[in-house]
């Protein structure tokens, strides 16, 4: 079973009772702090993400094309939390509430000197500047941007077009988010053209930010994937306890087969109905490996079909 997230920084700064914080939520305070305690939506991402890909080898966020180029929806779940630990204002600019706390300081030496170094080449970079040189430089994510027609030459549009994800084909996919970050997730989807998800877990909860039913659907919404739940294909998860080894999967999975599967033929017609309609399908479950996961007999039950005309693909 997954386990809820783990990384959380054990010590407290500087004030009595003040919470502690994941190591990826000072990054983006000290970032904060550094350009004045006050950024508008759009800069604080980009700037978010700059430092990131230029100076991170493990980066603390990720990030999907969205409506205004680079988005990491993780740090909008952090800003909520921060707003609710009162250190962030809930308001639409990302400000820092006055402080005697240095979250520079917290920041190890050399991500303080990172943070200096990005501070003095970027500073004097903002708004449609910013959004140009992201632009530019990383186009997959313009590839969904409402504003890079205005901003953007005939051979930089040109770039972010050859960037766009554009799979023609029929195919069949099936995904695990264990071990990755949401972000990273949905750009699986994305650079494979993914237009349904279906959703073949029992109960769709996760304490995993991203992936309970309600953000799941509503962020992959967004993102214009169209998200189905066939909860009759799933497994209880009395059923998932005790699994130390592949035959204990593979055990699992022959009475799924036996059961479910046959007893569920309406929730596989409906997938399959989906299939033929939309031509490029996802079935998802947590496990990162699809012979881990009962996913992988779904695929299976599918391909078998008289009719099936194509690949399935893991990714």
């Amino acid at each position: 079973m997954e386990n809820s997230e783990v990384g959380v920084e054990a010590e407290h700064m500087n004030r009595p009772n003040h919470p502690a914080l994941y190591a990826r939520q000072k990054i983006l305070l000290a970032l904060l702090q550094k350009f004045g305690g006050e950024l508008g939506s759009i800069n604080l991402q980009k700037y978010l993400f700059l430092f990131t890909v230029t100076c991170q080898q493990d980066k603390s966020y990720e990030f999907v094309p969205y409506r205004f180029g680079c988005f990491s929806f993780q740090s909008y779940a952090d800003r909520r939390k921060l707003i609710e630990f009162g250190i962030l204002a809930d308001s639409e600019q990302w400000n820092l509430l006055p402080t005697e706390v240095d979250y520079l300081s917290m920041l190890s030496s050399a991500d303080q000197k990172k943070m200096g170094l990005f501070f003095e080449r970027f500073n004097s970079l903002k708004g449609d500047g910013l959004i140009r040189e992201i632009y530019r430089r990383f186009p997959y994510f313009a590839t969904r941007s409402e504003i890079a027609e205005n901003l953007m030459d005939a051979d930089e549009l040109r770039a972010i077009e050859e960037a766009r994800p554009n799979q023609t084909g029929s195919a069949f996919f099936t995904i695990g988010y264990e071990g990755q970050s949401f972000e990273n997730y949905l750009n699986r989807l994305i650079k494979n053209d993914v237009r349904v998800l279906c959703d073949v877990r029992k109960n769709p909860l996760s304490r995993k930010y991203g992936f309970s039913k309600k953000t799941l659907s509503d962020t992959l919404n967004k993102l214009s994937i169209e998200y189905v739940h066939l909860p009759d294909l799933g497994i209880v998860s009395d059923k998932r306890q005790a699994l130390n080894s592949q035959s204990d999967y593979d055990r699992l999975f022959a009475e799924y087969e036996a059961t479910t599967l046959k007893q569920n033929g309406a929730a596989l017609n409906e997938l399959a109905g989906i299939f033929a309609q939309k031509r490029r399908v996802a079935i998802t479950c947590f496990e990162a490996k699809h012979c881990m996961c009962h996913r992988g007999r779904v695929a299976n039950a599918m391909s078998s079909r008289p009719e099936w005309d194509c690949p399935i693909v893991h990714i």
